[in-house]
């Protein structure tokens, strides 16, 4: 079937037509834009990425278990943000209870130290729940960060498996906590599988990079026989937060479990400046937390070496505390 457009309708297009061509093509293009243009010059500079900015932590584990105390003179100090570890979860009770007192005291709950991650078929699956738990506690206690260590295998030697599994099992445990809400960092330690750097490196890269972060802790670091300043380097896209700390080496014959000590800042042999230098070089925004597992002969009470901490961050360092 044809069909045939009326006569009328016909010519009063042919009319609309010809007035259309009697418009210069710019005039005609302007009528039909829905938007003055714009100015998209300043997509071509790159945006420059944020500056460093480190906020300044303090561990409870100095305290030996007395996280009230901890709680009290870490603020009375100056620290704006703690530490704690898992046994906190028994003594408070609840989220609430932490979360509360932190408050009170003007103290961010930067980490909860989880412990052990057992990564072996049988106990892993239990291992794994135990530590969402304390993910979820830490959640409700308004905390940021979950660390977790692990172990070197008992009467035998590490094998590659090993490494397979801890992986593994820190990709499911980031997993898990992920879906809470909270970043899983692996610390660093003497006396697990992570302990020397290239050990770190295969942990590193067999555990999932969404999942599993680093808390790089820089005295255990410069104890396997790393640098502190490479690792900073070489995972810098993966680190969670830190742990600032300080080693000394002890005399050959002296009655001691280990032939190290950790020590206040720069009372040891971590090149702690360096560390700092080169978290603004990578543009580091985040906490690092000032560790001190024990009361060493520099100073006569966790408090005091809180400040004597604090004062070296403050005068070596230009750091606000």
């Amino acid at each position: 079937m044809t069909h045939r457009m009326p006569r009328r309708e016909f010519l009063g297009a042919m009319s609309a037509m010809a007035a259309a061509s009697a418009f210069p093509c710019g005039t005609l293009f302007a009528r039909e834009r829905l938007y003055p243009p714009m100015d998209l010059s300043h997509f071509d500079t790159p945006i420059t990425p944020a500056p460093s900015e480190i906020h300044l932590g303090y561990a409870a584990i100095t305290w030996g278990g007395n996280d009230c105390q901890a709680i009290d003179e870490i603020a009375a100090v100056g620290f704006r943000g703690i530490q704690l570890r898992s046994n906190s979860i028994a003594e408070f009770g609840s989220p609430a209870a932490v979360r509360d007192l932190l408050s009170q005291h003007e103290l961010k709950f930067v980490a909860l130290s989880s412990g052990d991650l057992l990564s072996d078929a049988a106990a892993a699956k239990k291992s794994i729940a135990e530590h969402t738990a304390h993910a979820k506690f830490l959640r409700d206690a308004g905390g940021l960060y979950l660390q977790i260590i692990d172990n070197l295998p008992k009467r035998r030697a590490a094998t590659p498996a090993d490494f397979k599994l801890l992986g593994k099992a820190l990709t499911e445990l980031g997993k898990r906590t992920a879906d809470l809400g909270i970043p899983l960092g692996y610390h660093n330690h003497m006396g697990s599988l992570g302990e020397r750097p290239e050990e770190l490196d295969q942990i590193m890269s067999l555990s999932d990079p969404r999942y599993v972060k680093l808390e790089l802790d820089i005295a255990h670091y410069f104890q396997g026989g790393g640098d502190p300043v490479k690792a900073i380097e070489k995972f810098h896209d993966r680190l969670l937060f830190l742990h600032i700390k300080d080693v000394e080496h002890l005399p050959l014959g002296k009655d001691t479990q280990h032939s190290y000590r950790w020590v206040e800042l720069g009372h040891g042999l971590v090149d702690v400046p360096a560390v700092f230098e080169a978290l603004r070089k990578v543009n580091f925004r985040g906490w690092a937390v000032v560790e001190l597992d024990g009361v060493s002969d520099n100073a006569h009470s966790p408090k005091e070496a809180a400040a004597a901490n604090k004062q070296y961050l403050r005068e070596k360092l230009g750091l606000t505390v």
